[in-house]
């Protein structure tokens, strides 16, 4: 399964909610396994400095069914579908909404719940029919609806089980489906909101959606301490001619696409065995076929392979540790280099060796300068500036250009690092990657150092509620004098280069110096300029930098307050 990402079900039940919060208005779309998850999690489109992305997963009871080979009729097993769910959680993290049918009896309902929320999943919608109930859009089946106030009960009865106060149950009204009027639907839907429903799905045949809309307009009018404010939810399958952002004005707040997936693949299966039969070979079908390194690309499994070379032959990290500090002085314990300061009875710098060497990275490379005579911990490879006080950052780091050949990683020595944002950033793409921190105007006055500050070209666009973690986003700016109103992130130094990337980053280095001027970018010259100044540069010159974010995860040890603090922070 791909493992990027992984999600605790107690952050990914809120999302629904926390979406409905900030948007008023989502669309889901049926998912109906891992891949076609996957597909849709990481699905997004750049319209008019915009990304268009479906906000939800559906996971259907009528895709699951028939991905199994059988019809619509609550015949496959609570398990089988929990499997399927379980499969879709484990390689997304969108919010998931579980189409739960009848929901079974009370009690089945009250143990489904718990397993539910056990996965993460958001919602689940139960429709007001009878077990064994016949699928909506079949116009020859006998409809047959609940008594409203027995699916009541069994509302009520999963509000008390559940134990997020995020996880939502949504009931499906089948009035229209069954042939009665609107005022049926809205009478069953005042009982179940106030029975504790979190939200009301009105469901239709029709080919036009006017029964839906004089629903609409009906149900905003209920009582405000049963209806206002609880999400509306349409599925437009029939009546598709409908924009979504009309369904919107409509009033309503949740938009489902729930069955086009498995129907696309459906036709698109059927067209590849026509084509294969009818030419006597496959290469016709080639048209109507992705290349299997796009499914080794979805699935994780490049991912897999970059781990097993880095198995092999570790990325070298590279940490510039030339120059000289006085955080010792400040904390009266004599002059010592800012890494080899003592935490709990182990320096910095051999905690940050140990947790490399764990993560696999034990290409080691520390290039000092100042009191030098003091590195001789093992499994590090010390590179000395001999000119460390005359020269500055970049000087430093070109001592290890051979190193960097192969792509490396340049990071701070000063700073404590949870693993995850390392292998994070290890599994990411893209030639040049840096790992940036949104939270940081939100704790700026209590910063007493420069930062370096970016800004996000994509600092207009809609965003998710998720905890990005997607390389796909990119750095327009990046410097110590951007003013903090227009900056987006904290960048922390911690930056992935590919071989590629390496090599540009090189060349455009050594191509400055060749070309030396009086003033470079935030930098007096290029002999003077900072780590970051290069990467402007590269940047100006149209290179791409990536970033993935975090808003937790990292310290950088700069006084003695952040000191404290990285002594709690290690147990031993």
């Amino acid at each position: 399964m791909s493992l990027k990402y992984l999600t605790n079900p107690t952050e990914r039940i809120p999302k629904l909610k926390r979406i409905l919060e900030k948007k008023g208005f989502l669309k889901a779309i049926e998912v109906h396994n891992g891949l076609s998850g996957l597909i849709v999690n990481e699905l997004k489109i750049e319209e008019a400095s915009n990304f268009l992305e479906f906000d939800a997963l559906w996971e259907s009871s009528l895709t699951d069914s028939a991905s199994k080979g059988l019809p619509d009729v609550e015949l496959v097993s609570i398990d089988s579908r929990l499997f399927t769910t379980e499969q879709i959680a484990r390689v997304t993290d969108k919010p998931i909404i579980f189409d739960g049918d009848t929901g079974g009896d009370i009690s089945q309902f009250e143990y489904l719940i718990p397993r539910l929320e056990n996965m993460g999943v958001s919602a689940i919608i139960i429709e007001d029919k009878v077990f064994p109930k016949r699928n909506s859009l079949d116009g020859e089946s006998n409809q047959i609806l609940e008594d409203p106030k027995k699916f009541a009960e069994k509302i009520k009865a999963g509000k008390d089980i559940q134990k997020s106060r995020d996880f939502m149950i949504i009931a499906r009204l089948e009035s229209l489906i069954a042939g009665k009027d609107v005022d049926d639907a809205i009478k069953r839907a005042e009982i179940y909101l106030n029975a504790g429903a979190d939200g009301i799905m009105i469901h239709s045949k029709d080919k036009t959606p006017e029964k839906i809309i004089d629903f609409a307009k009906k149900y905003r009018k209920l009582p405000i301490n049963i209806g206002f404010g609880k999400p509306l939810v349409s599925v437009p399958t029939t009546y598709n001619r409908i924009y979504d952002d009309e369904l919107k004005e409509l009033g309503f707040n949740i938009v489902i696409h729930a069955n086009h997936n498995l129907r696309a693949s459906y036709k698109a299966m059927e067209e590849v065995c026509k084509d294969i039969l009818l030419n006597n070979r496959s290469s016709e079908a080639d048209k109507l076929c992705v290349p299997v390194k796009d499914i080794f690309e979805k699935v994780g499994y490049t991912v897999l392979t970059k781990k097993d070379k880095l198995r092999e032959k570790p990325i070298p990290i590279i940490m510039p540790a030339a120059g000289r500090d006085d955080l010792s002085l400040k904390l009266n314990i004599g002059k010592i280099p800012k890494i080899l300061i003592d935490i709990k009875g182990k320096s910095l710098l051999e905690r940050q060796i140990k947790r490399l060497t764990e993560i696999g990275l034990k290409d080691i490379n520390i290039i000092i300068g100042d009191k030098s005579e003091m590195f001789n911990l093992p499994g590090a490879n010390y590179i000395k500036n001999e000119n460390w006080e005359t020269t500055f950052v970049m000087h430093s780091l070109m001592l290890a250009k051979d190193k960097m050949k192969e792509g490396f990683i340049y990071m701070n020595p000063d700073m404590v690092l949870e693993k995850k944002l390392i292998t994070d950033l290890i599994n990411s793409e893209g030639d040049i990657v840096m790992v940036v921190d949104g939270s940081y105007k939100y704790h700026q006055h209590e910063v007493d150092k420069i930062l370096d500050l970016i800004i996000s070209k994509e600092i207009n666009s809609t965003t998710n509620l998720r905890e990005i973690n997607k390389e796909d986003r990119e750095v327009q700016k990046i410097g110590k004098r951007i003013n903090i109103l227009e900056a987006t992130h904290e960048a922390l130094s911690l930056v992935k280069f590919s071989k590629n990337g390496a090599k540009n980053f090189i060349e455009v280095y050594e191509d400055c110096l060749k070309n030396e001027k009086r003033n470079f970018q935030e930098a007096e010259s290029i002999k003077k300029a900072d780590f970051t100044d290069i990467l402007q540069e590269m940047i100006y010159r149209g290179f791409k930098i990536n970033f993935i974010e975090t808003h937790k995860g990292w310290l950088e040890l700069h006084n003695k307050k952040d000191y404290e603090i990285i002594k709690g922070y290690f147990n031993n």
